[in-house]
């Protein structure tokens, strides 16, 4: 069973979301729990808790189908230890945010070393900071999002990700992320079936499918190995459409949430309809 759906907007309430999603008949969503280019949030009031917990009751949406997104703003792999710090401290409240929620996941961008420090004591800070934040934590697993690779962003290699896991200590609360237009962005070819079982066996090699918590599901304006993220619409970029349908037929991808981030949220609602039909393909 696949679980489609899209990022869609909080604006109003985290509740609204649940309605917006349903609203594109999907299966699956992405969400902030706060605005996502500020450090600082009101906390969760208990009204506000209920009413999502009750729209998610009421449109039928588990914890299992539900990927929440962290501030875009954190770097759990920063440099500088004021920074990490106060990085450090919001990734925990954005972890507490959506255990409140009754949540499961929290997906969230890896980090950079901003050419300060060497990859590999970037990573073991990330997974540091992965640990500081399960131990405050309970139940919510730490989700890592693969990245394009832009600017100093570590994340863009399956090494990267097997690194990190490799260094946090609860494995049972860490899991991954592939988003299709970082992948590809990244160097990982998936412009046809036989592309797809290629990047998808080095997947399963580096890192295992067993820590495969969710699926960003985006066509690339961006070329192969550019380390350039820019998403497009299922169809329109650089990926095509192939491997999308790959996705909707293998079981490996069940019971995950796959969220589009594609660029045209008017035509979301068709986007999830093809993939849907795409399984039964």
């Amino acid at each position: 069973m696949k679980y489609i759906g899209a990022h869609v907007s909080a604006s109003g309430g985290v509740d609204q979301a649940v309605i917006r999603a349903h609203e594109i008949e999907a299966t699956a969503f992405a969400l902030f729990t706060k605005n996502q280019r500020q450090w600082k949030a009101a906390p969760l009031s208990a009204q506000v808790i209920d009413a999502f917990k009750t729209a998610c009751d009421q449109y039928n949406f588990s914890a299992a189908q539900i990927l929440p997104h962290d501030s875009y703003l954190i770097n759990l792999g920063h440099p500088v230890m004021d920074a990490l710090e106060k990085s450090r401290e919001a990734f925990i409240d954005e972890m507490q945010r959506a255990e409140q929620l009754g949540l499961t996941l929290l997906n969230f961008h890896p980090g950079s070393h901003l050419q300060q420090i060497d990859e590999d004591a970037c990573l073991k800070r990330i997974a540091e900071s992965i640990n500081i934040a399960l131990d405050k934590t309970h139940n919510v697993v730490a989700v890592i999002e693969n990245t394009a690779g832009q600017g100093s962003n570590l994340g863009f290699r399956f090494e990267h990700l097997a690194a990190i896991i490799d260094h946090v200590e609860d494995k049972s609360r860490v899991g991954v992320c592939i988003d299709t237009c970082h992948a590809f962005a990244g160097g990982y070819d998936l412009r046809s079936e036989a592309a797809c079982e290629a990047t998808f066996a080095e997947f399963e090699r580096v890192v295992g499918f067993q820590y495969l918590r969710g699926m960003h599901l985006n066509d690339a304006k961006s070329t192969l190995g550019s380390r350039v993220d820019r998403h497009h619409s299922l169809g329109e970029g650089n990926i095509g459409k192939t491997a999308f349908s790959w996705l909707m037929k293998d079981a490996r991808f069940d019971g995950i949430p796959m969220i589009l981030e594609t660029i045209n949220p008017d035509i979301w609602k068709d986007e999830i309809a093809w993939l849907k039909a795409e399984q039964q393909a």
